[in-house]
């Protein structure tokens, strides 16, 4: 398992790299190319998007093909779309560039959960998915450091070609690392009509829904967090991008510290149980950090410390949703896999849209909506997933 969890975890970073290694330069990209936060924000918001819709071809691509092919495919996208945003003259040209990037991306989030799908349920699966957590974490921790880097010594557009670097790196180690986990004998043909009934099935299933946008919620306040924490902490708190990239790490550290716990604490308390308490905590976290925030009480400490807990209570939400809504559909883990993660994308590149014209170089706005995404969350946890059933004591 732990071969298995370091492969497919260096393989999910990927994605995650593309965004944490660009986050130092976004206030330089908007000096260099002549735009707003707004302006730089839409290349976040087009990375997401594409990275969200894109999922929906390599899910039923991974349960034709198998795992393997969908993940070359997509490293070969990721890898023309790094070196077109090299070379982008107008922030028009790198969103476009990064929409490139993040359709090859796409497929380096839905397949790996498909794979573990492959190879275990329950428990062992929430355990996989915690050790590829640990993996992905060196990502907020040594990605924006590592950016903060290239930039001091070469300029932003050098971060595209070590995102290009990694790409190549990662094909290496998916040619000769991983082997092939779907069995021919079980590999589906892409047919209209089985998707549409299993995207019916999935759309219909409250649990599978549920599941999916609480998680979803989670995820969109992280992706608030990424597209306006570079201009927070350097506006507002006058950090220099190194800072920003060690402020960052810390509360990343919050989120991946908790999803390895998340584990033996889903054994132990039930894995449904353990999705409510996190869920509750990370709302109650972010409410009482936006209500110090409007009481003007928002210092560089205090919202560090505040975004360390709640991502905490982040962490042990995000890899049981995860787990829990593939539960139930192991024979279209693919489609599944790849319809929710288009959803959590989908809401979090619509959650930046809504609020991006609001961010102001200031903590208010970006606590603000991180508050809403966990207030949504919460509200739909406790409406919809009141009955869910643990896969652990089942």
């Amino acid at each position: 398992m732990v071969r298995l969890a370091l492969i497919l975890g260096l393989l999910s970073a990927v994605g995650p790299f593309a965004i944490d290694m660009y986050l130092p330069a976004l206030p330089a990209i908007a000096a260099d190319l002549g735009t707003t936060e707004a302006g730089v924000q839409l290349t976040l918001t087009a990375y997401f998007i594409a990275f969200g819709v894109a999922q929906l071809f390599y899910g039923p691509l991974a349960d034709a093909a198998g795992r393997k092919l969908p993940l070359l495919l997509g490293l070969g996208i990721f890898a023309a779309g790094s070196v077109g945003a090299a070379s982008a003259g107008t922030i028009e040209v790198l969103a476009a560039w990064r929409f490139v990037q993040g359709l090859g991306g796409a497929a380096l989030m839905v397949v790996p959960r498909a794979v573990i799908r492959d190879r275990y349920t329950g428990t062992e699966a929430t355990r996989l998915m915690a050790m590829i957590m640990l993996v992905i974490s060196i990502s907020p921790m040594l990605a924006p450091l590592a950016g903060s880097g290239v930039i001091a010594l070469a300029g932003w557009r050098w971060i595209f070609y070590a995102l290009l670097l990694a790409g190549g790196l990662s094909i290496l180690l998916l040619t000769f690392g991983l082997p092939e986990t779907l069995a021919r004998e079980s590999r589906q043909t892409p047919r209209l009509a089985p998707m549409l009934a299993g995207a019916r099935r999935l759309l219909t299933d409250p649990m599978f829904m549920g599941l999916t946008f609480v998680g979803g919620f989670g995820m969109a306040s992280f992706f608030v967090f990424i597209a306006s924490a570079s201009f927070v902490y350097t506006q507002q708190f006058g950090l220099t991008p190194t800072g920003f990239s060690i402020a960052f790490a810390i509360n990343a550290i919050g989120f991946f510290g908790a999803s390895q716990v998340a584990a033996p604490l889903g054994a132990r308390i039930g894995i449904g149980r353990l999705v409510r308490i996190g869920v509750s905590g990370f709302a109650t976290a972010t409410v009482l950090l936006a209500a110090v925030t409007l009481g003007g009480l928002a210092s560089l400490p205090v919202v560090v410390g505040g975004l360390l807990v709640a991502n905490a209570f982040m962490g042990l939400v995000i890899p049981t949703t995860m787990v829990l809504a593939l539960e139930d559909h192991g024979d279209i883990a693919g489609l599944a896999s790849s319809l929710g993660g288009t959803l959590q994308m989908l809401a979090g590149g619509m959650m930046i849209t809504l609020t991006g014209p609001f961010f102001d170089g200031t903590a208010t706005p970006m606590l603000l909506a991180i508050a809403i995404c966990g207030l949504l969350a919460a509200g739909l946890c406790w409406t919809v997933l009141r009955p869910v059933r643990d896969p652990a004591r089942a």
